[in-house]
């Protein structure tokens, strides 16, 4: 039976291991790929990733992260003993779900485990374990779970691993950041700090944006511009949701064909392309963010897989409750940028990565 932990969020997808890891693999979009499926999928469902200080080393925790393929990243934790029955650390909850997403839904079983991130051990974490998920996109997914970190009101039930963290003395600040290297090795590709930020992995000041909503990590945005051209797209303001559980850049699907062809960009096999041999005359891209630019290079949206030159976005199909266009910023963003998630303060930060 495949088991999915929730919460985290986590997927279990084989019997008797004893750690749930985020292994490495091929991404989802390859293994649909070369299974000839995936063009039929994208068309037919809609999937919008918006439906993811000071410090002493006793108050923080750095995870490594693995880049896979330069698509996604990989960190490691454990929950208990898996299956349940093997768990000594396992309390069943009792209670049921169905979460949806935009490819499908599950049917989930609460529970209770303990779970390690490095140093810090959470106690009685809750989480769902998943009898049943759907094919597609779950079964062409080479990850084991996703550990969620959006704020409680998002939570299907119980705390957050972050709450938890907190609330038995794991960490002192409920903050953590991400680095994700633009030059990764096959050891390493960035990492997760939980309880602070590494000054040493980013250049000049943190530049603070206020959350918008408790619920994902939402800020606003005031202005877009695609080479040296405010296309106006913000003008009534736009939204936007920070995600790292998101490769992609997610423009707001009222503009996507505008920004494919200010790119130069058309439709192919389901995705996005260009010309590679036009790729250095693309222009770079930039958000405006509290009066600050985070200009994008084409090098940064752009990847070149052996002469097949994808652009790496995406149409969001979910408006913003304030109806301002929605946009979600993924790792294609967060290469660039060293993120800070701030619960304190409700704010994100964002400084060049190194």
């Amino acid at each position: 039976m495949k088991w999915l932990i929730l919460g985290l969020v986590c997927f279990h997808l084989s019997e008797g291991l004893e750690r749930v890891i985020l292994k490495k693999g091929k991404s989802i979009r390859e293994n649909m790929r070369e299974k000839g499926v995936l063009e039929e999928f994208l068309k037919n469902n809609h999937v919008d990733p918006a439906l993811k200080y000071q410090f002493n080393e006793y108050n923080v925790a750095y995870e490594p992260i693995t880049n896979r393929l330069n698509s996604f990243y990989f960190g490691e934790i454990t929950c208990g003993k898996f299956n349940p029955s093997a768990s000594s650390t396992y309390a069943q909850n009792g209670q049921t779900y169905t979460l949806s997403y935009g490819s499908g839904s599950l049917s989930v079983i609460l529970g209770y485990d303990t779970v390690r991130v490095q140093n810090i051990v959470v106690q009685n974490q809750i989480f769902g374990l998943s009898e049943s998920e759907p094919s597609n996109p779950f079964y062409y997914a080479s990850f084991d779970g996703i550990l969620g970190m959006a704020y409680p009101a998002m939570a299907v039930e119980g705390n957050t691993v972050m709450q938890q963290m907190l609330r038995q003395g794991q960490l002192t600040e409920p903050i953590f950041s991400f680095y994700f290297s633009r030059q990764p090795t096959v050891q390493y590709g960035g990492e997760l700090v939980l309880g602070g930020i590494d000054n040493q992995l980013f250049s000049g000041q943190i530049t603070w944006a206020p959350v918008t909503r408790e619920y994902y990590w939402q800020i606003g945005i005031e202005e877009f511009a695609i080479g040296n051209q405010a296309t106006g797209w913000c003008s009534q303001g736009c939204q936007a949701i920070v995600d790292t559980g998101t490769f992609l850049l997610a423009v707001p699907q009222q503009y996507m064909g505008n920004f494919l062809q200010a790119v130069g960009g058309q439709q192919y096999n389901g995705e996005y392309v260009v010309n590679c041999n036009n790729v250095q005359n693309m222009p770079t891209i930039t958000f405006v963010i509290n009066g600050v630019q985070f200009p994008l290079p084409p090098s940064a949206y752009v990847t070149n897989d052996n002469g097949y030159c994808r652009v790496e976005i995406e149409g969001t199909y979910l408006p913003s409750p304030t109806g301002q266009p929605l946009w979600i910023l993924g790792d294609v963003f967060l290469k660039e940028y060293y993120s800070v998630f701030d619960m304190t303060n409700n704010r994100v930060g964002f400084a060049p990565s190194v």
